[in-house]
């Protein structure tokens, strides 16, 4: 009901947009400019008459929803404390982690070891911290924006430096999906700006594939992540070759 609702109030603006009154669309629809107004007052839009609505100001229904789903309120970042919650709970992280990357309700019970009640306990809690939205059937609406950020060294993140990052880095590398560039070099910081704008860049652009893939079956999809790092560093080999900088 809370999408039918997103859905007209979304209409509503579009044909402000356009410039269409409610006489306009009562013109369109066949109706007097009495039933119009109560169409949207009452929320009562049947499909047929919505897809008018939309085709009379120039939308594909579908482009509505898009609409729709780009004014809702996302979320980009968890509080302290509710990070600390699902890093708690190795279950919740991973079912977290999972819904964030696209998996269904269908696909958590395919791919890990959990029953169904334990499932919907975990989604509840993420719906609960306003992660995703628990639909009927188990649907699972995700909540968080295309730009969300774990803290920085926050617990989530910690929990990854911890027990992750050793792990991760046991490979070679060198296999057909996997790649490993170590640069090292001297930057401005003008240059150092750049790169990490394009740093930046590169995170948009994975997000967009991520999505795109999302209508993808699991079985076409691969668990894949990428390791972006900059700072001012230098080998704890050389440091004691260093000299002073107040040394003349």
């Amino acid at each position: 009901m809370a999408q039918s609702s997103a859905l007209i109030a979304t209409l509503k603006k579009q044909l402000k947009a356009h410039g269409t009154t409610y006489a306009d669309l009562a013109k369109a629809l066949e109706l007097s400019e009495a039933s119009v107004k109560r169409l949207f007052s009452e929320e009562n839009f049947t499909l047929q008459r919505l897809e008018t609505a939309c085709q009379f100001i120039g939308l594909q229904l579908e482009e509505l929803v898009v609409l729709m789903a780009k004014e809702q309120p996302q979320l980009k970042q968890l509080s302290h404390d509710q990070e600390q919650e699902i890093a708690s709970d190795h279950v919740l992280l991973m079912v977290t982690v999972s819904v964030i990357n696209g998996y269904s309700f269908a696909d958590l019970l395919a791919y890990y070891k959990l029953t169904e009640p334990e499932c919907v306990r975990k989604l509840a809690k993420l719906d609960k911290l306003k992660i995703i939205e628990l639909l009927p059937n188990n649907r699972i609406k995700l909540l968080v924006s295309p730009n969300f950020r774990w803290l920085a060294n926050g617990p989530i993140q910690q929990f990854f430096h911890h027990h992750v990052e050793k792990e991760f880095f046991k490979s070679r590398f060198d296999g057909e999906q996997e790649q490993l560039l170590v640069l090292n070099g001297l930057l401005s910081r003008a240059s150092n700006a750049e790169m990490q704008k394009k740093m930046q860049k590169l995170a948009r652009e994975f997000n967009e594939l991520m999505q795109s893939d999302a209508g993808l079956a699991m079985a076409d999809k691969h668990g894949t992540t990428v390791v972006m790092a900059m700072r001012h560093w230098q080998y704890d080999l050389f440091k004691p070759y260093l000299r002073d900088k107040n040394e003349s």
